[in-house]
């Protein structure tokens, strides 16, 4: 299996206003062509600068746009093919991860690589020829190592932390959401944005107290021109990490102080788990550590395609702080990552659509047998031992009730199928309609039968009660009171009665 690097690339925003008022000087500088950053020390302007090279380098002028076009896209492409992957930021408090990821709607080329993300992923659903898809969402953050569901009902939940042989990490009662549409993906993002947690702090007013996950979950079944079908899963991971930090510049206090020390061990967890996957002679990866690296275990070192976005602040007075996040970006570069489409997953809820689908049209086959009257009627009617001459003919009205209920169902059933191709409902609500349809049309069919036994039964009780008006022995003479019974019901010469 082929391996593939982690792709980083660094981004520096410009000073703030809390910069510019410190009369902070810019010590980073970026050759973007070649995808260098320079960062010098403040306290040694007569040593040249300390140099690192990446996949990408961005200064002030770069908007999130051309970030996207350049680097972001091909791993995004990759997820509508099959493959897993995972973009995060990771940087210090109030140096643009956020801004990165979620970005601002004016101007449009600063919207975020999280929004582009869904317009990318839609555009090519919209595209796709002969193949259908499955997308859902969910959203979670880390808040003191907790995990929480932002789209939930109680967003305050603690949520576990599972494992499985084959679906890997997973977090327990995460709910999601099947989105048709960019629109809903924003206002899904939205809603999670706003229930996540954000307290201020000297260096951001706004600082994210929290590691958020955006995860979209694909399903991709496709038919090839040879007829044969094929299912393919991927997801995509956003992850917006919370900001390092150091209570001597946030001012920190309190439930702050609180929030930044989880902060800061998780982002240390995640060093240690970048550092071992670098070392190649490390046996054990911390992977445990943290609910955070746990979560992303698959990201570094696993099936997925790996993008970092590494935000720096340009002022002098955090010279330390970008120094270390360079430091950090630079050994992630090195950890390699073993990629793979995702053939046939045995979790996919398509397949168990296209199961369910089969299962119904089999059962419509076997009840819709025209040509077998017993296969539609209970086994013990059929197996009445009377003379076929006794049965009564099947009215044409009773043959065209039939007709009508069949149709009846035939057409539910394909409303539903074309439902389901056009909005791909969730499987719950499907199984509901199929139940519901089921059950109306065994009501039927049932009541149908039942007529057909009760005229049934009718005929043969009175063939019974014939037979049973002459006492043994009785007299066959014309003025006999039974044989005038009989003629009365004028069955003499039909029936062949005996009186």
């Amino acid at each position: 299996m082929a391996s593939e690097a982690v792709k980083v690339i660094v981004r520096c925003r410009p000073m703030n206003e809390r910069e510019k008022a410190l009369s902070c000087q810019a010590v980073v500088s970026m050759d973007s062509p070649r995808g260098q950053c320079f960062i010098q020390n403040p306290g040694a302007t007569d040593e040249p600068p300390k140099q690192f090279t990446f996949d990408g380098a961005y200064y002030e002028s770069h908007n999130t746009e051309q970030i996207y076009n350049e680097i972001a896209y091909p791993l995004v492409e990759g997820v509508t093919e099959g493959y897993n992957g995972t973009i995060f930021a990771y940087g210090q408090t109030g140096s643009g991860k956020s801004f990165t990821m979620q970005g601002i709607v004016d101007p449009p080329t600063q919207k975020g690589i999280i929004p582009r993300a869904f317009e990318h992923i839609f555009e090519s659903v919209q595209c796709a020829e002969n193949t259908k898809f499955l997308v859902r969402v969910s959203y979670l953050e880390i808040y003191n190592e907790d995990i929480r569901d932002l789209l939930g009902a109680d967003t305050k939940q603690k949520l576990e932390l599972k494992e499985h042989p084959e679906k890997g990490v997973y977090v327990k009662g995460l709910s999601l959401n099947t989105v048709h549409s960019v629109a809903q993906c924003e206002r899904i993002m939205e809603m999670g944005w706003r229930n996540r947690a954000v307290g201020y702090t000297l260096m951001n007013k706004d600082s994210s107290r929290s590691h958020s996950i955006f995860t979209i979950n694909m399903e991709i079944y496709a038919v090839d021109e040879r007829g044969q079908d094929h299912l393919r899963a991927a997801k995509l991971n956003l992850v917006d990490l919370a900001g390092s930090e150091r209570q001597s510049k946030t001012g920190a206090t309190g439930e702050r102080l609180k929030e930044a020390t989880k902060i800061n061990l998780s982002l240390s967890a995640l060093g240690n788990v970048i550092s071992a996957l670098v070392d190649g002679r490390c046996k054990h990866i911390p992977y445990r550590d943290s609910k955070l690296t746990r979560l992303l275990q698959d990201s570094l070192g696993g099936n997925t395609k790996t993008l970092m976005v590494a935000c720096l602040s340009p002022a002098d007075n955090n010279y330390d702080e970008s120094l270390s996040t360079l430091r950090y970006a630079n050994r992630a570069k090195n950890i390699k990552n073993k990629p793979r489409i995702n053939e046939d997953p045995k979790d996919a809820l398509l397949r168990e659509y296209q199961e369910e689908i089969r299962k119904l049209k089999a059962i419509l086959a076997e009840q819709m047998n025209t040509n077998n009257l017993s296969g539609l009627l209970p086994a013990e009617t059929a197996q009445l031992e009377v003379k076929p001459a006794l049965l009564p003919e099947p009215q044409p009205d009773v043959e065209a009730e039939k007709q009508l209920i069949r149709e009846e169902y035939e057409a539910k059933l394909a409303q539903l199928k074309a439902d389901y191709e056009a909005e791909q409902e969730s499987r719950a609500r499907l199984e509901e309609d199929i139940n519901t349809m089921r059950t109306s049309y065994d009501l039927k069919l049932s009541t149908l039968e039942e007529n057909l036994r009760k005229e049934a039964g009718g005929n043969r009780e009175d063939l019974e009660k014939c037979y049973c008006l002459l006492p043994s022995g009785h007299s066959r003479a014309s003025d006999s009171p039974v044989r005038r019974q009989c003629d009365q019901r004028e069955s003499w010469s039909r029936s062949g009665c005996c009186c």
